[in-house]
C-alpha cells in the first residue's frame, strides 16, 4: 500500500501559481512542482475545506488549483474532526484564526494519513508546534500525520524507515 499524503490548500496554490519574483518563493515554487511529479507514489487525498480554499479568488487561478486536485479522493469533515480542532486551538494554542488550519490538521489525523504536506509554517509545518500538535492528537487517541513541506519530502525517500 502507497503512503497517504494530505494535501493542503497552500500545495495547489504554489503549483499553479505564475513564477514569484521573490526567490524563495519561486524556490518553493519549483520543489513543490517537482514533488507533484511524484505524487503517483502515494495515495494523495484533499478535504472539502481545500476544494473550498482552492475555489477562492481569481476564477482562472481557482479554476488551476481545483483542476490540479480533480480526482483526488476528498476526506469529509467529520463530527470527531471538528472536536480535535478544538483541542489543537485550546490546547497547542493556536490562534483563532487559525482555525482552519486546525482543521486541516484534524481531518489528516482522524483519517489516519501518513503525511500532510504544506506550506504553512506558521500554524501547521512549525517545528516548535509540532511536538504539541503532536501531543493533543494523540491525548485524542489518533496518530498525527507527519507534518512536512514538499522540500523536507524530497529529501529522501520516506520508505527508507
Amino acid at each position: 500500500m502507497r503512503p497517504t499524503v494530505y494535501i493542503e490548500t497552500t500545495i495547489p496554490s504554489y503549483l499553479t501559481a505564475w513564477p514569484s519574483r521573490d526567490l524563495v518563493r519561486a524556490a518553493h515554487q519549483q520543489v513543490t512542482r517537482e514533488w507533484w511529479a511524484t505524487r503517483d507514489t502515494y495515495e494523495l487525498r484533499v478535504s472539502r475545506i481545500v476544494i473550498a480554499e482552492c475555489g477562492k479568488g481569481d476564477a482562472q487561478a481557482a479554476k488551476e488549483r481545483l483542476g490540479a486536485l480533480s480526482g483526488i479522493e476528498l476526506l469529509d469533515p467529520s463530527h470527531e474532526a471538528g472536536e480535535l480542532a478544538d483541542a489543537l486551538l485550546r490546547d497547542v494554542p493556536l490562534p483563532p484564526a487559525a482555525r482552519l488550519d486546525a482543521l486541516h490538521m484534524a481531518i489528516s489525523a482522524v483519517h489516519a494519513m501518513n503525511y500532510l504536506l504544506t506550506w504553512n509554517c506558521r500554524h501547521i509545518a512549525n517545528a516548535t508546534l509540532r511536538k504539541r500538535i503532536e501531543r493533543v492528537c494523540r491525548a485524542a487517541g489518533y496518530e498525527p500525520p507527519l507534518i512536512c513541506t514538499p522540500q523536507e519530502f524530497t529529501a529522501g525517500n520516506p520508505d527508507d524507515d
